[in-house]
């Protein structure tokens, strides 16, 4: 069973469709890299996934999208959906509280209060972003004194310590510098190993590097949607070549 399926999605923002007839699909622990010029509709469907768009007011949604063959859009509680599908933002956004109680929040908001729990808890999230050796002794400090870089593996580890099955990311490297985009980019080849991801990058080497599978959106459509490689070498539309070769965009 694909772990994401899209059937005949179309968006609007009142009059204007951001989105037309996008189809995809996405098998379990695979990641997939949606590319393509600013304002094609990229983040707009990422937001999808978790139901972010319902806070716009004018925003209507046509078609079908499941998650592990659930209708998400059916009978699903949208905190449940939300808990599922951890989502990463192009800046990072701590909390401006300690670096522990950024990673521990949503788990005490769920109700836990065990305070081992809640340690192993912010342990594991900080391990699998690879941020523990670099923050273990610093756990009381405020999460706004780390670096961008570390920030960004924070909120990270915030979406982890929720246990989600999927996690969106939306420009995750772009405020970040080489170094830290390159310890983001590793940290994402690590975590597709237990988690479905799906990444929207302007950076076509990140792509190619750290996703299994490559979308190419263009004025809201999914012109282009095949594995990573083949999308690279072997593009099946004019338009994807003319993009992944700088001729625009």
């Amino acid at each position: 069973m694909n772990k994401i399926e899209v059937d005949n999605l179309d968006l609007f923002y009142g009059d204007f469709q951001a989105l037309k007839n996008i189809n995809f699909t996405l098998v379990n622990r695979e990641v997939a890299a949606l590319i393509g010029p600013s304002g094609c509709g990229k983040s707009t469907f990422l937001r999808i996934l978790n139901r972010m768009n319902d806070l716009i007011p004018s925003c209507r949604i046509t078609g079908k999208v499941f998650i592990d063959g659930e209708d998400i859009f059916g009978s699903m509680d949208v905190t449940e959906l939300r808990t599922r599908v951890g989502m990463v933002f192009q800046k990072p956004n701590p909390f401006n509280m300690s670096v522990f109680d950024n990673v521990a929040y949503g788990r005490r908001m769920q109700g836990v209060k065990d305070k081992r729990v809640l340690a192993d808890i912010v342990e594991t999230s900080l391990k699998k972003a690879a941020l523990w050796e670099e923050v273990k002794d610093r756990l009381k400090k405020p999460a706004t004194a780390l670096s961008g870089g570390q920030q960004q593996r924070l909120c990270i580890a915030r979406s982890i310590a929720m246990e989600p099955e999927i996690i969106l990311m939306d420009e995750p490297t772009s405020a970040l510098d080489p170094i830290a985009t390159g310890r983001i980019e590793d940290l994402i080849g690590e975590l597709k190993r237990e988690y479905t991801i799906v990444l929207v990058t302007h950076a076509m080497h990140q792509a190619s590097r750290v996703s299994t599978k490559t979308a190419f959106f263009l004025l809201g459509e999914l012109v282009e949607y095949n594995d990573t490689k083949e999308v690279f070498t072997k593009p099946q539309d004019k338009r994807t070549e003319d993009y992944i070769s700088g001729r625009f965009g």
